[in-house]
């Protein structure tokens, strides 16, 4: 059977096809932002095979005659586009400290997902007016664009190579773009104040994100934000069919509605990123009023109170405060998306856009407070926890968007939602865990490991 022949199957099951697939690619790659020098060669080698992968993907997806390679070439553009996310979260936990990051944050996940926002528009408008196959062609002009600027200005940051940017990796691959800012950068390297040394280079671990992702000390949050996570894309899996069945919207006009859910996003990464920012300082202010010692991860001179280290810096409370506030009302409106979005004919298609809104912009103002936190209490495997946080939300969106639309036709988008509502205030339990015990094995396992 052709993809002509199944076309609104297409973007559906398609999605899932990336979904299952995207939580694969994250745990594979990120051993390889911890190599050392000498097996930089090899790094370039893997993330020019991902880039190889999308690109080709792209142009087979645009020439497919049938369902079944689409499918397959869905996956395989997955695997190598996924591992972006970990990899620009271990660069966001290289050149940040704990008093910025949650504003750096901010700004790398709006980045990823500006294309929620414009990506439905630019993909409906092609859609509707060359056919499916230009948006792979878009795609693949765009992504080739895109690597060629990041190969030319993205330099390296990896702390055991270049520290914190004073030093100079030995070979050629590894010096080039990092030697221009050098030589360009205004800052002042003060090598008494600044850990310009190198850290330990490290092994490979390719199994860190699992161990990760099964430490107590992560798991209750990592598995309450896979819930909320999978939920959001449920229903964001389930908006162009419902959209089109209960309003008869075209393509074009289905793009339209993700807007809202786009901006959302957006402003509320960027909003959280700031606040969360503004928490660290409050909390720490009121952290460094008892008895003094050094910053261990700054590496300066700057005190806090503590017997132990940095490790029993109250974090949860840093980072955590805005969670189940977050969390309530993304549960409040996607009740609403689903109650209002079931009569069509007594409801005005704003309310459930407007719900939308609210919802990619609280769950993904959740999302960056709790990346931020894993990369804070993971900061030299912030790629590691990274990635076990993409395999658990992945793989719980492409179970739950498997069978939302099947739940919602046996009873109803409303009662459907509504299940999932319960399913996330039963998951703030994971949260409560978090904020009582975490802080406490957190330590535990610091002194384990040292």
């Amino acid at each position: 059977m052709t993809v002509e022949e199944r076309p609104k199957e297409l973007h559906d099951t398609s999605t899932l096809s990336q979904l299952h697939v995207s939580p694969a690619s994250p745990p594979v790659e990120q051993p390889y932002s911890i190599f050392d020098p000498r097996q930089r060669a090899l790094i370039v080698l893997i993330v020019s095979t991902a880039a190889t992968f999308f690109l080709g993907a792209c142009i087979g997806l645009a020439e497919t005659k049938n369902y079944a390679t689409l499918l397959v070439l869905r996956c395989l553009q997955s695997t190598g586009s996924a591992s972006t996310i970990a990899i620009g979260s271990g660069v966001i936990g290289d050149i940040t400290t704990r008093a910025e990051r949650g504003g750096f944050m901010g700004i790398f996940q709006a980045g990823l997902l500006a294309p929620v926002a414009v990506g439905p528009i630019i993909g409906g408008a092609l859609a509707g007016s060359l056919g499916w196959r230009a948006i792979f062609w878009f795609l693949t002009i765009y992504s080739a664009t895109f690597l060629l600027l990041l190969i030319l200005i993205l330099p390296e940051t990896l702390r055991s190579i270049v520290a914190n940017g004073s030093h100079a990796p030995s070979n050629l691959i590894g010096r080039y773009p990092l030697s221009i800012y050098q030589k360009t950068t205004k800052i002042k390297w003060d090598a008494p104040t600044d850990p310009s040394r190198p850290v330990a280079r490290k092994n490979i671990d390719v199994t860190g994100p699992l161990r990760i992702l099964f430490s107590k000390h992560a798991t209750p949050i990592i598995f309450f934000l896979a819930t909320y996570y999978a939920v959001w894309q449920m229903s964001i899996t389930a908006m162009s069919s419902l959209f089109e069945r209960g309003y008869g919207l075209g393509e074009t006009q289905i793009g339209l509605t993700f807007i809202a859910n786009g901006v959302g996003s957006i402003t509320g990464t960027l909003v959280t990123g700031k606040i969360l920012d503004i928490d660290y300082r409050r909390v720490k202010a009121k952290y460094e009023a008892g008895p003094k010692q050094p910053d261990l991860e700054k590496g300066d001179s700057v005190a806090h109170p503590t017997t132990d280290s940095e490790d029993s810096f109250p974090l949860e409370k840093a980072r955590l405060r805005l969670v189940p506030v977050l969390s309530v009302i993304q549960c409040l409106s996607i009740i609403l998306f689903g109650w209002t979005i079931q009569y069509p004919d007594h409801v005005n298609i704003a309310v459930p856009i407007v719900s939308t809104f609210i919802t990619g912009w609280t769950a993904v103002s959740t999302q960056s407070a709790i990346t931020t936190y894993l990369v804070d209490i993971f900061h030299d495997r912030s790629a590691a926890a990274t990635a076990s946080l993409n395999l658990a939300r992945c793989l719980f969106a492409a179970g739950g968007a498997s069978f939302i639309m099947p739940m919602a036709d046996a009873i109803g988008v409303g009662l459907a939602i509504t299940i999932c509502a319960i399913i996330q205030v039963l998951a703030l339990f994971g949260v409560a865990i978090q904020w009582r015990f975490a802080g406490t094995w957190r330590r535990e396992a610091e002194r384990a490991r040292k």
